[in-house]
């Protein structure tokens, strides 16, 4: 078989062409790239880094540092206690502190008690030189006595036992006894011995724990997170200390713990607590104020719980901290709401505003004082503006005129109580306000007129967002711009007015406005306003716009208000709030009052009134409608005398119907069907039939039924 395939290899027609070789592509396996080989030691160091940082690790170093800092601070304390008990070195604190906050009368009465403790201390010293002597004799006496008394409680004990062996059988149990006593001793000493130092520890570790003696970052998560921790004189001293005033720390430090001199007896005030802080020599005031937040959180405060204000003493600053979280927490509601019997006095009453820090009722006299009211935006002006508004309406003989240049029905409640209501942010709006402040000043004028004892009504005149007058940027027919901060400015100039010269016939301005600049609240309108008031604000600078120098330099600071938390919380500088002696202003939380409240309080003071008809347009002069104004000024009432429609058409436009007389009033009334008739002797206006008549003239079929 072999031999046949051979032979047909060499045969020749069995021989195929040469082929070309076959090329065959090999294609490798993916390559598996290794992983890179991470040296033993970079492995170490990383293991190392993740359980040297790790929190177990973080914990455990934590509670070895603090327990050893215990016994080391406990050792302090105690030698400290110690040393004070053996020296004179406490009244020697105690002097330097009274001389370093200038109290002499103190310093000479701890100079005194100084001197007696070194007297007392030498004569126990004198008297240790013969106590040995007097110990050896006392001792030697003693043992006569006490060996004669049992030599003689033997011989009795014999007598009775007729045994003399007994004399000496007393002797013999108190050898005994001390015998078994030095035996106890011998035994209990060596373990005493290996015990005794590790009990002096625990006695150490006790103590510093107990006084905390270890830094902050040591202590557990519990605690050195907490706060709220109670006010006490150390922490107070404390927290000076570390307020970054050098001359301050040096001198609390010469103090020593006497520190505490420094401070005045810590009173319990509403929310919070108070203390007087007298500065030593060479450190000033608004060192420490400047300083509020730092001081705020070496109190464990936020900056918002503490407040400081200098009182009339020299050199001193008051501390007010609030307990922790009081100030988040709301006040109760306002009087004007809870009690339905409460009415108001323009000139005696104060309006129930809110509380102070100290949580006492704080309320406010608006008697001839113009009101300003600032803040920013959403912080609760428009709500602590109105809430005095709504007080003084319980006192029916005041008149409003109201401007609310935001008109979102804010002040909807006082239509049928205020004479004028204009709410609206457009320019008609304001030029309507602007004019409405114009006639405010023409009333004015006409009272300061009249003759000298005339009393007049108070006449309250509130623009709400003010600063829409100061803005705007139109110009009536004289080129004159109704806003502005200049001279020719009508608002400015119908502003300055009032304030200089209204208070004396009870015509006040009350603004409320946002984010006060020279701009949108001039410098002379400010400062005209009797009563100022702040919400949060931006700056200092705005601070100072709004409440004055003097209520800023006085510790006031609005502008560490937190706009959006603090709603509500203003400063107050007024006269017309009991403000502590010695400050200059005083941090009010108002009450507030929700519109759905305010509207029943308007109901409750609109009952008191006798039909205020609300003007919501300034009238220019165009045709009147002589019914539907008497329809309007006749209101909700009744029936209205005759002399009182008269009065009060006149006062809704004096061009139209100012020279009415009866007449005049009667001949309208007549041709409409309503007469006017006489009840209870005088002649009178009914309500309803008025409103018939206006009622049958509207309606297109009733002229026809009546013809």
């Amino acid at each position: 078989m072999s031999e046949n395939l051979v032979h047909l290899d060499k045969d020749p027609q069995f021989l195929v062409p040469e082929q070309a070789p076959t090329v065959l592509t090999v294609v490798p396996d993916p390559v598996v790239q290794a992983a890179p080989v991470v040296p033993l030691w970079v492995r170490s160091g990383r293991a190392l880094k993740t359980a040297i940082t790790h929190e177990h690790t973080k914990t455990a170093a934590r509670a070895v540092a603090r327990h050893g800092l215990y016994v080391a601070g406990g050792t302090r304390i105690v030698a400290r206690r110690t040393w004070d008990g053996r020296t004179a070195s406490r009244y020697e604190r105690m002097l330097r502190a009274a001389e370093a906050a200038g109290n002499y009368e103190v310093a000479a009465e701890w100079e005194e008690r100084g001197q007696r403790f070194r007297a007392e201390r030498h004569r126990r010293r004198m008297d240790l030189l013969a106590s040995p002597v007097d110990a050896a004799k006392t001792a030697l006496v003693g043992t006569g006595m006490g060996m004669g008394a049992l030599i003689g409680l033997g011989v009795a004990l014999a007598l009775a036992t007729k045994d003399p062996a007994d004399v000496i059988t007393p002797l013999a149990a108190v050898v005994g006894l001390v015998s078994l006593l030095v035996t106890i001793v011998m035994v209990v000493w060596g373990p005493l011995l290996t015990i005794g130092p590790f009990l002096a520890l625990l006695s150490l570790w006790a103590v510093g724990r107990h006084q905390k003696a270890a830094p902050a970052w040591a202590l557990p998560a519990r605690e050195r997170d907490s706060e709220g921790e109670p006010i006490t004189p150390s922490i107070v001293v404390k927290a000076l200390r570390d307020l970054g005033v050098a001359p301050l720390r040096n001198a609390i430090k010469e103090m020593g713990d006497a520190g505490a001199a420094m401070l005045g007896p810590i009173r319990i005030a509403g929310c919070g607590v108070e203390v007087d802080v007298t500065l030593p020599s060479g450190v000033a005031t608004n060192e420490v104020q400047s300083r509020r937040r730092k001081l705020a959180e070496n109190l464990t405060r936020h900056e918002h719980e503490v407040f400081i204000t200098i009182p009339e003493a020299a050199r001193t600053v008051r501390l007010w901290v609030a307990d922790s979280g009081a100030l988040d927490e709301p006040i109760g509601p306002s009087p004007l709401v809870t009690d339905e019997s409460m009415t108001a006095n323009y000139a005696k009453g104060r309006a129930p505003w809110g509380q102070d820090l100290r949580g006492d009722a704080a309320a406010l006299s608006v008697y001839q004082r113009h009101l300003l009211i600032t803040g920013l935006s959403n912080q609760g002006k428009t709500a602590a503006l109105r809430a005095l508004a709504l007080w003084l309406a319980l006192d029916r003989s005041v008149e409003f005129w109201m401007g609310d240049l935001k008109g979102v029905g804010d002040w909807d409640m006082f239509d049928g109580l205020a004479a004028r209501l204009i709410q609206g942010p457009t320019d008609e709006h304001v030029i309507e306000v602007i004019e409405m402040v114009e006639d405010a000043v023409e009333e004015m004028n006409r009272r300061l007129q009249a003759p000298p004892g005339t009393e007049f009504p108070a006449l309250i005149v509130i623009v709400d967002e003010a600063q829409v007058a100061f803005m705007c940027p139109v110009k009536d027919d004289e080129k004159r711009p109704y806003g502005g901060a200049k001279a020719n400015s009508r608002y400015y100039m119908a502003a300055r007015k009032i304030h200089n010269q209204g208070r004396a016939v009870n015509v006040l301005l009350w603004q409320g406005t946002q984010d006060p600049t020279n701009e949108n609240l001039p410098k002379l309108v400010r400062e005209g306003a009797h009563t100022r008031a702040s919400l949060a604000l931006g700056t200092e600078s705005q601070a100072r716009m709004a409440l004055g120098d003097k209520a800023v330099d006085g510790g006031a600071a609005p502008n560490l208000l937190r706009p959006g938390l603090d709603q509500g919380t203003l400063v107050v500088a007024s006269a017309g709030i009991d403000i502590p002696k010695g400050q200059s202003s005083l941090t009010v939380r108002t009450h507030y009052i929700s519109t759905d409240d305010a509207k029943e309080i308007a109901e409750r003071a609109r009952a008191l009134r006798d039909g205020v008809t609300t003007l919501h347009t300034i009238e220019r002069g165009e045709d009147r409608d002589p019914l539907a104004d008497i329809a309007s000024v006749v209101g909700t009432t009744a029936r209205v005398r005759t002399k009182d429609v008269l009065a009060r058409l006149a006062k809704l436009n004096e061009d139209a119907y100012g020279g009415w007389s009866f007449i005049d009033l009667k001949r309208v009334l007549d041709d409409a069907g309503a007469e006017p008739y006489k009840s209870d002797g005088v002649m009178v206006v009914s309500r309803d039939r008025v409103a018939h008549a206006l009622a049958n003239r509207d309606d297109p079929g009733s002229a026809s039924d009546v013809a």
